[in-house]
This record gives structure tokens, sequence and C-alpha cells, in this order.
């Protein structure tokens, strides 16, 4: 099965919105394999944004990252970048469709509440910057044959 990072940005955590995004994951079917809360730094946003770092808009994306926690999430299920990104609506929250999280959380294309990674590769690059191999778990809850056909599992 497919992984994929997520941060939940401060423009969530500080709208008392974890709760309501995880459970929407879980009710998605989808399963958290890491889960925690961190405070960024400079350093690491440099290095996740570093396509943006020589934007003008940078410092005040950086601003807006460490202006609180975040929680970082590794999310499992098959075609999970796909699933999750759909779920999560385009990035200006304004232009996002209703029934998306930021289509139904957010109003602006910086607090946007949440980041997904875009790709696989991107993904497995994201999630070894946020999380040590052992904060992730390589488990099956006992549901799974509830979320997927047999032949889904096997692909």
């Amino acid at each position: 099965m497919q992984q994929t990072l997520v941060i939940l940005k401060p423009s969530c955590v500080e709208r008392c919105l974890i709760g309501e995004v995880i459970t929407r994951i879980q009710n998605r079917g989808i399963i958290i394999t890491g889960l925690k809360m961190m405070q960024l730094d400079e350093k690491i946003l440099r290095e996740h944004y570093s396509h943006l770092v020589d934007k003008p808009f940078f410092p005040g994306l950086a601003a807006s990252m460490m202006a609180s926690p975040v929680v970082c999430m590794v999310l499992k299920g098959v075609d999970v970048i796909e699933v999750f990104r759909k779920m999560t609506g385009v990035t200006n929250g304004r232009k996002a469709e209703p029934g998306t999280l930021r289509g139904d959380f957010c109003m602006s294309g910086q607090a946007n509440i949440i980041h997904a990674s875009d790709s696989p590769e991107n993904a497995e690059i994201e999630i070894a910057r946020f999380f040590k191999p052992e904060e992730v778990f390589d488990y099956t809850p006992a549901y799974i044959k509830y979320l997927y056909g047999d032949d889904e599992l096997k692909a």
C-alpha cells in the first residue's frame, strides 16, 4: 500500500480542526500509521519548501508555518496520495469544492490548513524529513477486509 505525508498546519491547529480532519481521514478508511505534534523551524521549512525559498512570499509562508505547532501524519492506503489530495481540495480554499477539507474549512491560499504529498517520490522524501523510521508503524488493521476487495490488496 502507498504512504503519504500530511501536515495539519497552524491554521488548522489554531482553529481546533485537528479532530475534524482526523475523523474524516478515518471515516474514509485511510489508515494512520504515524502521528505527532511538532514545532517547525526555519531549517526544516527551507528544506521542505526549497522550491519556494527564493520567492518573495517565502518569509510570510515560513512565519505562518511556525506560528504554532503542527500535526504531522503518515497515512496509508491504496492510491492514498490521489485519494487524500482529492479530499484536501485545491490550494486556495476560496476555490476548493465544498465537501473537501479546504472547501469546508478555509478561505485562504496560504492559511489553507493542510499539506499533502503530491507524488510517491515526494511522499517518501517528506516522510523521511518529518518522521524517524521507528515513528511510523507498518501494521494492518483488523477491519482492512471491510475497506478493500481482496484483489485490491494484492495489487
